[in-house]
Formats: C-alpha cells, sequence, structure tokens
C-alpha cells in the first residue's frame, strides 16, 4: 500500500512578513491645487481662457494630507511656507479651479518632511514678491524636489507678465498708504496693532488648517499689514497663516 506524502507550504514567520511590508517601495502623489484670485466673473473667465489667470496653488503631499503654499509676512529670518488640509483653501478669497498631478514620490514620510523642510529655507516670508518669488514660484521648487519636474509655465504666466507690464497687477495690490506704515514698522518688531493698541505676539503652533479653521486664523491676525519686499500690500490669500508655519 502506497503511503502518499504531502508537501508542506514553507511557513513564513512573523518577522519575515514584518521585513516585507517595511521594504515595500513608497509611493505617493504629488498633486498642485490651482486656485484663481479673482472672483468668478467675466475677468477671471477672459483671463483664464486666454492663458494667463492670475492664480494662487499650492502642493499637495497626499501621504501626508497636507497642501504646502507660500506666503508673505514680515517676521525675520522666518519662513512664509505653511500648510493646509488638501483643498481646503479659505473659499472667500480664492476660487478652486482644478488639481493637477505633477508626478509620483517614492520616498518615505520623514524624508518628504525633510525635503520640504530644506525647501521652506529658501522662502522666507519677507521675501515674498508678487513678481518675482510668489507662491507659485516656492510651488514649481517644491515640486521639482520630490518628483525632477516643475510646475507648468502656464500657472505662473501672470506673474512674468507682469515684470513686463506693471500694469497687469491689480491696483490694489500696489503700494501701501501712509497709515499702514506704522502698523508695518511695530509687526517688524514681533506685534500686531490694531485700533491704535498693540497686541501680544501672535504664537506659532504646529497645525494643519482647513476651510473655517483658515479663514478664522487669519482674521485673528488681523491688523497685520503685509506686504511684498517691494512695497505691494498683499491680497489676503498671499498672506502666510502664522498658525500653519512650517517649523
Amino acid at each position: 500500500m502506497a503511503s502518499s506524502t504531502q508537501q508542506k507550504t514553507p511557513h513564513r514567520s512573523r518577522s519575515s512578513r514584518h521585513s516585507s511590508t517595511s521594504t515595500r517601495p513608497h509611493k505617493t502623489e504629488i498633486r498642485i491645487n490651482v486656485y484663481d484670485l479673482l472672483p468668478p466673473g467675466k475677468l477671471s473667465t477672459t483671463l483664464w481662457h486666454l492663458g494667463s489667470p492670475l492664480l494662487h496653488t499650492g502642493l499637495v503631499i497626499t501621504s501626508l494630507n497636507r497642501e504646502y503654499a507660500f506666503g508673505g509676512h514680515s517676521i525675520p529670518s522666518q519662513t512664509g511656507v505653511y500648510y493646509i488640509l488638501p483643498g481646503r483653501e479659505d473659499p472667500t478669497i480664492v476660487t478652486f479651479r482644478l488639481s493637477y498631478l505633477c508626478g509620483i514620490s517614492h520616498l518615505p514620510a520623514r524624508d518628504l518632511h525633510a525635503v520640504v523642510a530644506e525647501v521652506s529655507k529658501g522662502f522666507l516670508g519677507p521675501s515674498y514678491n508678487l513678481l518675482t518669488n510668489n507662491c507659485n514660484h516656492f510651488t514649481s521648487t517644491l515640486c521639482e524636489a520630490l518628483t525632477g519636474a516643475r510646475a507648468p509655465a502656464w500657472m505662473n504666466r501672470a506673474a512674468g507678465i507682469g515684470v513686463c507690464v506693471p500694469c497687469f497687477v491689480p491696483r490694489g495690490w500696489m503700494g501701501v498708504e501712509e497709515e499702514e506704515v506704522e502698523a508695518v514698522e511695530e509687526e517688524r518688531r514681533g506685534l500686531a496693532v490694531v485700533g491704535g493698541k498693540v497686541k501680544k505676539e501672535v504664537g506659532l503652533r504646529d497645525k494643519v488648517l482647513g476651510g473655517k479653521e483658515l479663514a478664522v486664523a487669519r482674521r485673528k491676525e488681523e491688523g497685520r499689514v503685509v506686504r511684498d519686499e517691494d512695497g505691494r500690500v498683499l491680497p489676503e490669500s498671499e498672506t502666510t497663516p502664522l498658525l500653519g508655519m512650517v517649523r
């Protein structure tokens, strides 16, 4: 009587399974969220179709569930880079247009944070310039650092036109009113002036903001007069909400 033999499947230990999982390649989408700085209407629609809209962008690292952007402030030696929940920019000041897939990163979370921190060092709040060093310049630089590809040129075409044709820049973004100068100087010393009274320095907290929280954070900082390095008053969308600043 022939005896049958059964082949046993090799047993994988728990440690080997864990090792296999830990060495699995990381993969995360790098996306660019695009917002229109102009309110919905004939002008914004015309500029969009002409390929020269006034845009704000943020770079989304999907695995971190964060959208990074660059804005201006007047705190010396501090980055202007901050992060919010993806797609949750304040809808009262910008209009969401689209989300563009820029590429794929295979870096683990620790390295993703390190790249963001390194790039952020080159984008300080006081160095923000609407035409030559704006949120779209930052988005493109961070995108290239993570994927090897820069953001599409059309996302920042309006700034290039503005360098050659200054009148293309909205009038409200040009210059600083005289009564605002004193507030600016006070803020440079780390203070905010509201109604002639000096408030205590705004504390920085590592918090992910979005939607109403982001709007509230910016409004709590009302009284901050923020201008770019050429003296233009920045629209609210291009200022850094200090509560979400990268540290």
